[in-house]
């Protein structure tokens, strides 16, 4: 079994820090703010010798240009849009003819292991993968539970996510391979959460049954505002996987590549490149359509 809460708390923090600007680099910012006020500043010495407004104008306008690009890729690598455009693109493999050490994508039935999953909410067993993430969101004169908590926004206030080791069997080749998504192995799921609590400031009562959950496992159970969010992939699901291929006489293997994959430049969509760790595992959209309704059956407030 996989433990990647770590991971996901990591990249919480990132995403609400005020001054993150993933993906683009840091030194990149630093060279564009230095190149801004050399423009700026010699705009403004020709603005006022030569009297001459165009030069001035046009830097500003094309500030305007570099932080709308800026924005728009910090706002679309917060959605993963660059991996998933990338996955879209990639071509699906055979099993039967690829050959070893091939980075490969495939698209099939997923089978447990001999480790299998269960969700920690739903309790949803025989899962290959396995998600629930707890959000607290605190307003003025109310006081948080946990220590990350800010004012008027969602914090992550506790998650379990988790992979183990299964089976996919190729839709093209019907080839069964084992893909190594257990211990120590870098994962990163594009799985969709569904929220299945929402308390709101009209209805804070937390049910018994989140009471004992929280309780379980030595959180605040006082009323406030919650969101448990859950996504699993139970055993049978259509999922895609990317990978290095391994192969060992008649043994299969989905493996992690040992360097980071990047998605390059898109242009036409104006994003820069993303580079990714690990296994990419993914449940294709009308997958994820049928198991996000069986989830959101359960009502959304508490």
């Amino acid at each position: 079994m996989n433990d990647l809460s770590n991971a996901l708390t990591e990249t919480h923090q990132n995403h609400r820090h005020c001054c993150n600007f993933e993906p683009i680099p840091t030194v990149a910012l630093y060279i564009l703010v230095f190149l801004f006020f050399v423009a700026f500043g010699f705009s403004i010495f020709i603005l006022i010798v030569v009297h001459n407004a165009i030069f001035f104008i046009s830097s500003l306008f094309l500030l305007a240009l570099v932080l709308a690009c800026l924005i728009w890729n910090v706002l679309n690598w917060s959605k993963n849009r660059a991996i998933l455009i990338f996955l879209n693109s990639f071509p699906e493999s055979d099993l039967s003819s690829a050959k070893d050490g091939q980075l490969v994508k495939i698209t099939g039935s997923a089978s447990c292991g001999d480790v299998s999953l269960e969700s920690s909410f739903e309790k949803v067993p025989r899962c290959i993968y396995s998600s629930t993430c707890l959000y607290e969101r605190r307003i003025f004169q109310s006081k948080a539970a946990f220590v990350n908590s800010r004012c008027y926004q969602w914090s992550l206030a506790y998650s379990e996510r988790f992979s183990t080791d299964f089976y996919i069997t190729d839709n093209k080749s019907g080839t069964r391979a084992t893909v190594k998504a257990g211990s120590g192995a870098k994962v990163t799921p594009l799985i969709a959460e569904s929220t299945i609590i929402n308390t709101t400031s009209e209805h804070r009562v937390l049910s018994t049954y989140l009471r004992k959950w929280l309780g379980d496992r030595n959180l605040s159970t006082e009323a406030r505002l919650l969101r448990l969010n859950e996504g699993y992939v139970k055993e049978g699901s259509l999922v895609t996987v990317i990978g290095l291929l391994h192969r060992n006489n008649d043994v299969v293997m989905i493996v992690q590549p040992p360097e980071l994959i990047s998605t390059g430049c898109l242009w036409k969509k104006l994003l820069f490149p993303v580079d990714i760790e690990g296994l990419i595992l993914r449940v294709p959209e009308s997958a994820s359509i049928v198991g996000l309704t069986s989830i959101s059956k359960r009502p959304s407030n508490e």
